[in-house]
Formats: structure tokens, C-alpha cells, sequence
């Protein structure tokens, strides 16, 4: 037991001498790098260029990192993004021998007490124009100057949603010296493009590539040439969430237009239908156009939009007209005969038209049909039999006036006998009378009906005929819609 209490107390007394070695030993690190510190910024001044020859040319190595991009405002093309700067060059006047001062070879300082190049974002697009963050600079012996600043950048970029809600886009971020020329201050890439290694995943937007170029433009203003490096966001639009909510929502209200073709006539909701899906559509149109920007490039889901609202238009258009010929009644004209032969014998045919009232032929059906038919037939038969009879007695009747006025002349008959075989025969031709007239009368209502039957089915046929039409266009738009898709 004593042992191991001796060894804990050499343990702690090493740990003691070790943390004041430690402290000392920072102390002094603090010391030199205060007397550093005051021996460089002696007789510093921050305001001009440093280097010893004026001629020469200071270089700034730039490199981006691009770590969010925040918001992507396609109506007023602006894209924000938090950016990680880093510039770092060398100061002539900020050196020092690490040897003299205990081996110290770096400080951090605050960054406005050194120079600094005005490197900004040329296409900047924000109403803020107030300084970089003012974070450390990180300065060594040798006089290399290495200045990491976050920022929150707003530039313009030009977008172009022709291919919404596939499309992708390319963001240009230009930086480069505000005041000086390239014979004064000249920008390296410190790499070939944005460094991407810490970017965070975005909801909406998914980065292909951030390559880098320098450019060197002379601008009219001045004959000394101004380079600026260029970093190009190559963005693509994940493009799930607008599919589920403004493209497939078009694509099912879209089928529903044919199949008011399909309704029946008399149901009174086959206008409504339509009015009903065309507003529909126009609150999806008015939703996108509330999201892209006022250009004369229309979106791909602005196309499909305006082709669907035309084609629920004609559809609405053509039902009323259908619904006029199923309308025609009894005192329309009758049916061509080009429209008999090609409507009611072949297209009713080819598109499954049965009589109006039928959907489908059935066994039962067509019993009931031919009982129909016979019963038709019976009553006419019917009403011949009844017609002939009429016809025998009123010559029976004719036979009897004669008879009559021969026995009235040979054997004196009395004259009421004879008149009532006249009221007899006369009555008979008044009935036959009648009921040719009630059978003319019939007649002339199973023609007229009969003519309004075939307009009937001229208008159901041409329903089938559409709506089969517009399910072929709504396909085919969808089809067409999803493969322009870049």
C-alpha cells in the first residue's frame, strides 16, 4: 500500500513539473510573439501595396469552397450561396527570422491591421455592399499571408427554365480586383475548380462541377488588363417534388377531359366537366407562373399546361356541338345518307355503338328485342284482320242497302228497318275512318322517332369517336412532355 501511494505522489509531482514547463514555455512563445508582433507593425502601413519594387507584380492565390447553396430565386434570378474564401499572398514587409524568436514561424492576427487585395464579386447581386468578415489572418515567417473569410454571396444568374422541371443551370461567380490593374495585382486559381469536399446536400439542387477559368479582360475604360477568375455552378433541378405536385397532378385531371366525352347526354354535367377540369388547370398554370421568371421562354410544364387547357377547350367545344345533334328531336331534318352509311354502319361498329339506352348486347337482350318484335308484328297483324273485317262488313253493309230497297220496293218493308242498316253502315265507315287516321297518326310517330333515334346515336357515336381521339393526344403530350426531358 505504501508503494503505491509513493508512485501516485511521483506521478502528480511529474504532472505539476510538466504543466508549469508547459506554462513557462508558453509564456515565453507569448512573450516573443508579442515583441514580434510590435516589431513588425512598427512603422506597417496597411494602406499600400507590399512590395519592395513597385513594378512588381503581387500575386493572390484565390480558392473557393463552396459549402451551401442557400436559395435559388428563379423569378429574379439570384442565387445565394455561403462560400468559404480563401486568399493568401506574400508581404514584404511582414518577415522574420523564427530562429530569433524561439522557433515561433506563425501568428494570427486581425485582418485589418495587414493589407489586403479588394478582391470582390463582380456579379454581385445583393443590396449589402458592407465589408468581409473580419475574421484572423493566419501570417508566417517567411511573409506568406493566408486569409480564410466566410461570406454569403447573392449574385445574378442568368437562368433559363425552358426545360422546367428538368432543366439545369450554370451560375457564374466572377471574381477579381476592384482597383487594381493585372500589372499591379494578378489572381492565381489555387485549384482547378471550387473545392467541393464540404458541400452540404441540397433539397432542390444537385452540383455536377464548379470549374474554374481566369480571364483577362480589357476593359474600354483603361488600356491595362484586368484578370478575374471565373467559377461556373453547374446545377441540375431534382426534379421529384414538382413532378408529384404540379406535373402528374396535370397528367390525371388531363384524362379526365375525354371522359366527358363519355357521359351521357342527358346527364347535364358533361359542359361542366369540362369548365370544371379547364379551372382546375388554370390554377396549376397560374402557380408556375408565379415561380419562373417574366421571360419569353416558356417552361416545358407552361407548354403542357397551354396545350391541355386548348385541348379541354375543343373538347368542351365539340360536346356542346354533340349535344346539339343528340338534341335534334323529332323536327330535325333527316339524317344524310353519307352519315347513315359511314357514322351509324361503320363507325358505331368499329367503336362499340349499340342503340341508345345500351351499352353492351346480351342474350337477354336480344330475346327481349325479338319478343318486342313480335308483338310489333302481332299487333299489326292485328289491326289488318280488324282492318279487313271492317272492310267485309262495310261491303256486307252496301249489299244490305241494296237488299234493303229492293224489299221495300217489291214487298213494302218498313222504312225503319231500312234506315237503321243505313245507320249501321254508315257507322262502320266512320270507324274505319278513324282508325286509319289513328294508324297514320302512329305511323308518323314511329318515323319521327325513329329519326330522332338516329341522331341520337349519330351523337353517341361521335362521342366514342373523340373521346378515343383526346385519350390518344393526352398520351402522346405526356409522352412527349417527359421525353424532352434533358
Amino acid at each position: 500500500m505504501k508503494r503505491n501511494s509513493l508512485s501516485s505522489s511521483y506521478v502528480s509531482l511529474w504532472l505539476l513539473f510538466a504543466a508549469v514547463i508547459l506554462q513557462a514555455v508558453e509564456s515565453a512563445k507569448g512573450k516573443y510573439a508579442h515583441m514580434l508582433f510590435n516589431k513588425l507593425f512598427e512603422d506597417y502601413s496597411n494602406a499600400l501595396r507590399p512590395v519592395e519594387d513597385t513594378d512588381k507584380v503581387l500575386n493572390v492565390t484565390l480558392q473557393i469552397t463552396l459549402s451551401q447553396i442557400k436559395d435559388m430565386d428563379e423569378r429574379n434570378q439570384i442565387l445565394s450561396a455561403y462560400l468559404w474564401i480563401r486568399q493568401s499572398w506574400y508581404d514584404a514587409y511582414l518577415k522574420w527570422d523564427k530562429d530569433k524568436y524561439d522557433g515561433l514561424d506563425s501568428i494570427r492576427i486581425p485582418s485589418d491591421l495587414v493589407w489586403r487585395p479588394d478582391i470582390v464579386l463582380y456579379n454581385k447581386a445583393d443590396d449589402d455592399f458592407s465589408e468581409p468578415v473580419n475574421t484572423n489572418v493566419v501570417l508566417r515567417y517567411d511573409g506568406k499571408i493566408t486569409w480564410d473569410a466566410p461570406a454569403i454571396t447573392k449574385s445574378s444568374c442568368v437562368v433559363d427554365v425552358s426545360y422546367f422541371p428538368f432543366d439545369s443551370q450554370q451560375c457564374n461567380l466572377t471574381f477579381g480586383s476592384w482597383t487594381y490593374n493585372g500589372n499591379q495585382v494578378d489572381i492565381i486559381n489555387s485549384l482547378d475548380s471550387g473545392d467541393l469536399s464540404d458541400f452540404i446536400e441540397d433539397v432542390e439542387w444537385e452540383i455536377h462541377g464548379m470549374p474554374a477559368v481566369k480571364n483577362v479582360i480589357t476593359y474600354g475604360c483603361c488600356s491595362e488588363p484586368y484578370p478575374d477568375v471565373t467559377f461556373t455552378l453547374i446545377l441540375k433541378r431534382k426534379s421529384s417534388f414538382y413532378i408529384f405536385n404540379l406535373l402528374l397532378p396535370c397528367i390525371l385531371i388531363s384524362f379526365l377531359a375525354p371522359l366527358g366525352f363519355y357521359l351521357p347526354a342527358d346527364s347535364g354535367e358533361k359542359v361542366s366537366l369540362g369548365v370544371t377540369v379547364l379551372l382546375a388547370l388554370t390554377v396549376f398554370q397560374l402557380m408556375v407562373a408565379e415561380i419562373m421568371p417574366p421571360s419569353e421562354n416558356v417552361p416545358l410544364i407552361g407548354k403542357y399546361y397551354i396545350a391541355t387547357m386548348t385541348m379541354i377547350t375543343a373538347s368542351t367545344a365539340l360536346t356542346i356541338i354533340i349535344m346539339n345533334l343528340h338534341h335534334c328531336g323529332s323536327e330535325a331534318k333527316p339524317v344524310p345518307q353519307w352519315a347513315k352509311v359511314v357514322i351509324l354502319d361503320y363507325m358505331s361498329k368499329i367503336f362499340f355503338v349499340y342503340d341508345v339506352g345500351e351499352n353492351c348486347t346480351s342474350p337477354k337482350r336480344e330475346k327481349e328485342e325479338e319478343r318486342k318484335l313480335e308483338g310489333d308484328d302481332g299487333c299489326q297483324r292485328r289491326h289488318k284482320e280488324v282492318r279487313s273485317h271492317l272492310s267485309s262488313n262495310s261491303d256486307d253493309c252496301v249489299l244490305k242497302e241494296k237488299l234493303n230497297g229492293n224489299l221495300n220496293k217489291n214487298y213494302g218493308v218498313s222504312g225503319e228497318n231500312a234506315r237503321e242498316a243505313v245507320n249501321c253502315c254508315s257507322c262502320y265507315k266512320m270507324l274505319i275512318k278513324n282508325i286509319e287516321y289513328i294508324a297514320n297518326c302512329v305511323r308518323d310517330h314511329k318515323a319521327n322517332r325513329a329519326k330522332g333515334i338516329e341522331w341520337k346515336k349519330v351523337a353517341k357515336v361521335m362521342d366514342r369517336f373523340f373521346m378515343w381521339i383526346f385519350f390518344i393526344m393526352v398520351f402522346f403530350m405526356s409522352v412527349l412532355i417527359i421525353g424532352k426531358a434533358p
